[in-house]
């Protein structure tokens, strides 16, 4: 795996996993798994992450939702996250720790999408996970 982006349209917004997992080693860095509760709980958790499911968000913001994201979002349960508990929770890694935030989601695209999003509301020091979570997958079945 390179620390090249995946996709060539977004330069400076993606890492790669390897890279990521030692940031947030260093304690320089928090992931963010921005998929549904649902997702978490059918396909699995990443250790050491923060949740915080992107849709409700999105849509908590005033954000339209496309058809898929609206799919999505209605195929789980909703959670009680709110504007303020979503920026509590930002502001809290990225201003106060100064950390980086990485974004992880499914394969990359979500998470792509949301840094971003959050780049434009001014948090610069946000990343995507490059593969997301079925990079991680990867990564733990050939460690085994």
């Amino acid at each position: 795996m390179t620390d090249e982006p995946t996709h060539p349209d977004a330069p400076g917004l993606e890492i790669s996993l390897p890279s990521a997992m030692e940031l947030t080693q260093l304690g320089l860095a928090t992931m963010v798994d921005i998929r549904q509760a649902f997702e978490i709980e059918m396909k699995g958790a990443m250790p050491d992450t923060v949740h915080i499911p992107l849709f409700e968000v999105k849509r908590l913001l005033g954000h339209a939702l496309t058809e898929d994201e609206q799919d999505i979002l209605d195929a789980g349960t909703p959670t009680p996250m709110d504007v303020q508990g979503f920026f509590t929770t930002v502001n809290r890694l990225h201003h106060v720790h100064d950390h980086i935030v990485l974004l992880l989601c499914n394969s990359g695209r979500r998470s792509l999408n949301a840094a971003q999003l959050l780049r434009s509301m001014g948090y610069a020091k946000t990343l995507s996970v490059a593969g997301g979570f079925q990079a991680w997958k990867k990564l733990q079945a050939g460690a085994s």
